[in-house]
């Protein structure tokens, strides 16, 4: 293990494992906190694909630093073999568990919701698209503070060029249809994954499946969002309204993060009232 690590933490009990590294808990005796270390295994890293996106989040990460719904990361410390990162510890249940078990009230759904689109928000500012938004990449601490994590996929797309993206990248159920298309695609990807998951948070189901990840992905590109009357029944015409903003096929008609947070469902914290002209 690095030593420079080894002198400025205390790596306790192992608490997750990927496909290339393992992440523990470990305490830092100067500050008295208690952080998450990622540990990744260099030499496992035969596909130059995986060594850049391991290389690159570190970076998008230090670049996205001080926003409160953002994994922090603290330190990175690399030797020969092994590439470690220390950032904030998320030890609660991830948005993935908590959608698997029960649906939000519109209240409770706003103020994930919000946290969420604040930190899409700011990584389009920086120029980032995190392009791969999905409830197991929403992390929460021990305060129960929302977290944005795993910036592996993420690109730059540059805010004054403002350039498009390419590249198949992301996950069945929350993916953009015009990044499975092939086309050429702009930071708006992530609030078409933002809207999926807000979808989900309501009804307990996506709005788009199949029985397989090819049907799942037909089902996408077809783009049909309907709101079945026996799930939606209690849920109010504002939300309705920004779903139906944010998963939306024309591009060009789909809102930004930013006009997200400026959308009275927002505003109101989920609490019903009349929708104002937006135009």
């Amino acid at each position: 293990m690095c030593e420079s690590l080894k002198s400025d933490y205390q790596l306790c009990e192992e608490i997750g494992r990927g496909r290339f590294g393992v992440v523990y808990r470990c305490f830092s005796p100067v500050s008295g906190e208690y952080f998450a270390c990622k540990s990744i295994d260099k030499r496992q890293l035969s596909d130059p694909t995986d060594r850049e996106c391991l290389e690159k989040e570190p970076k998008i990460l230090q670049l996205l630093g001080g926003n409160p719904y953002i994994l922090q990361i603290y330190k990175v410390y690399e030797d020969e073999n092994y590439l470690h990162i220390i950032t904030d510890l998320c030890e609660a249940s991830d948005l993935y568990d908590r959608v698997s078990k029960r649906t939000f009230t519109e209240p409770e759904a706003a103020g994930v919701f919000k946290s969420l689109i604040t930190a899409i928000a700011h990584c389009h500012r920086a120029g980032i698209a995190h392009r791969d938004i999905k409830p197991d990449n929403i992390l929460f601490d021990s305060r129960n503070r929302l977290k944005l994590a795993d910036f592996g996929s993420a690109e730059w797309f540059g805010i004054v060029e403002n350039r498009t993206m390419r590249g198949i990248v992301g996950t069945p159920y929350y993916v953009a249809p015009e990044v499975l298309s092939g086309r050429d695609y702009n930071e708006k990807v992530d609030v078409w994954s933002a809207g999926v998951i807000l979808y989900i948070m309501l009804a307990g189901v996506p709005p788009f499946y199949g029985e397989s990840p090819a049907e799942t992905f037909e089902a996408v590109l077809r783009g049909n969002l309907r709101f079945p009357t026996r799930i939606f029944r209690s849920v109010s015409p504002e939300v309705k309204d920004l779903l139906r903003k944010m998963i939306c096929k024309d591009v060009s008609r789909r809102l930004s993060a930013e006009q997200v947070l400026r959308h009275p469902w927002i505003i109101s914290g989920g609490e019903s009232r009349a929708l104002p002209d937006l135009t």
